[in-house]
């Protein structure tokens, strides 16, 4: 029985051939996701912005009235501009305000807030169904958005640092390239979309990191292989071979991948879209910056089939022929 091949053997894509163009798509797309993160924003969850959130169901009815909803919040007691969407389902909502100083370390405050709201919008839909609360107060919001930014920074300086110290220091800068394309690319789909950034998210954009840099090594170490077989061949000929070398395994693990989050993306809770919706992004993103990034930026950064192949200086001539060797 034959073993189904998703690449057959003789593939030879000419990847780079394509690679100025990708440069400016891969430019062009990270100024736009810096664009609308800058313009648009983030839609933070509670865990970064702090305050209260309370989620909830309309049984019985099509759509949540989020206009009548953020007349009615509002005028609830202790609540100033509160912030409605839709979360999952038409009739899903998420109702966020923000909890004032006071609040801070006074658990019961934040729980007769909770109860006043949903007073309020039972008094208007009775079969309103409160899914879930939460709280987090502004002191500990603002800890995880600085440790989340320093999580996701740290992870792309020592992944930067362990590929220069395995490879060689051109090997980090584009593996550090290929890392900032995918976060914010992944950041620039939140804005776009509004999809809640929750700590969750985060969560997801390290699993980024973590999948493209797989991908990304596994790429650098038969670019590797090949240089110090083939030391004659041109770079751009050396590094479609090695892609296409490794095209067949970069296949099966994102089939795999998506085999598993898909399902998770269709059916899966609401509370976890956005963290699957950010991975399955990142596989097609992480692909793509393994291939038109991380490699050809080699080019650009100046390595050649030779460039870390050790050179013989004079010393060392002169030793050989003293030892009588050719």
């Amino acid at each position: 029985m034959r073993l189904l091949k998703l690449v057959p053997d003789n593939t030879n894509i000419d990847f780079l051939r394509w690679r100025i163009p990708f440069y400016v798509v891969s430019a062009l797309l990270i100024i736009a996701s810096w664009g609308l993160v800058m313009t648009k924003g983030l839609n933070f969850g509670v865990d970064f912005v702090g305050g209260q959130e309370v989620r909830a169901t309309f049984v019985g009815e099509a759509e949540a009235p989020i206009a009548e909803l953020r007349e009615t919040v509002g005028a609830v007691e202790g609540v100033d501009d509160p912030i409605i969407q839709r979360f999952g389902a038409p009739n899903e909502v998420s109702i966020r305000v923000g909890l004032p100083d006071e609040a801070a370390g006074n658990p019961e405050y934040a729980a007769r807030l909770t109860q006043r709201i949903t007073q309020a919008l039972k008094r208007d839909h009775p079969q309103v169904r409160i899914d879930g609360v939460d709280t987090v107060s502004g002191k500990v919001s603002g800890e995880f958005g600085r440790q989340s930014q320093w999580a996701l920074l740290a992870a792309m300086i020592a992944i930067s640092i362990y590929i220069w110290v395995r490879f060689e220091w051109q090997f980090g800068v584009g593996a550090l390239m290929s890392l900032f394309h995918d976060v914010s690319l992944t950041l620039g789909m939140f804005a776009l979309t509004g999809m809640e950034f929750n700590l969750t998210t985060v969560a997801a954009v390290l699993a980024i990191i973590g999948y493209s840099l797989n991908d990304t090594i596994v790429i650098y170490d038969r670019i590797r292989e090949n240089m110090r077989k083939y030391r004659k061949m041109p770079m751009p000929e050396l590094l479609n071979l090695s892609v296409n070398e490794t095209l067949s395994r970069t296949m099966i693990t994102s089939l795999s991948m998506l085999l598993a989050l898909i399902p998770l993306l269709l059916f899966g809770p609401e509370s976890l879209f956005g963290m699957v919706a950010a991975i399955t992004l990142g596989i097609f993103v992480g692909i793509y910056s393994s291939v038109y990034m991380a490699a050809p930026l080699l080019i650009w950064l100046g390595v050649t089939s030779d460039s870390f192949v050790h050179k013989e200086s004079a010393t060392d001539r002169q030793e050989r022929v003293a030892r009588g060797e050719a």
